[in-house]
């Protein structure tokens, strides 16, 4: 698995430049995808079954209060999540599986940047879908190379909707 993981990361190509915030979050998110949803054995830290700890120690460590989504609607159920290197600092990365197998992740990051366009973008990372999008004191972003961008756009909708 780790050996399938590096061969997908390293055709990701270069990052973009830095001063393009939502770009890098976006490449970023899709490099922890396919660093984690490949993982059989141990895709996440901690499990669904720890939800209300998952919870409350991602939202202390990366200082803004964070949720894990209701995806039922989407057919995904929550698998755990993980803390992750970021950027800047620590990123909180969800992990959610549908029913054949298919796994989408939300990548999770508290931000302090005053003024920004919140609107949804889209980037595309070799197989990976991403949908991002920044807001007030956090940036989001709903990667996954098994679902089609169109299901992903909403699945990142309803995760907009409940954060």
């Amino acid at each position: 698995i780790g050996t399938v993981a590096g061969w997908q990361l390293h055709k990701l190509g270069p990052e973009p430049p830095l001063a393009d915030t939502g770009a890098l979050m976006a490449r970023r998110a899709a490099v922890a995808h396919v660093t984690y949803a490949p993982e059989v054995r141990r895709p996440v830290e901690v499990g669904a079954d720890q939800e209300q700890q998952l919870v409350a120690w991602l939202s202390k460590r990366l200082g803004v209060q964070v949720r894990a989504p209701k995806l039922a609607e989407a057919g995904l159920a929550l698998v755990g999540g993980r803390l992750i290197p970021g950027e800047t600092g620590p990123v909180g990365l969800f992990m959610y599986e549908a029913a054949n197998g298919k796994r989408v992740t939300i990548y999770v990051r508290a931000d302090n940047h005053a003024v920004r366009e919140t609107a949804f973008r889209y980037a595309q990372e070799n197989n990976v879908h991403v949908f991002y999008w920044l807001d007030r004191e956090s940036s989001f972003a709903v990667a996954s190379a098994d679902v089609d961008a169109e299901e992903l756009r909403r699945v990142a909708a309803l995760v907009y909707q409940q954060f």
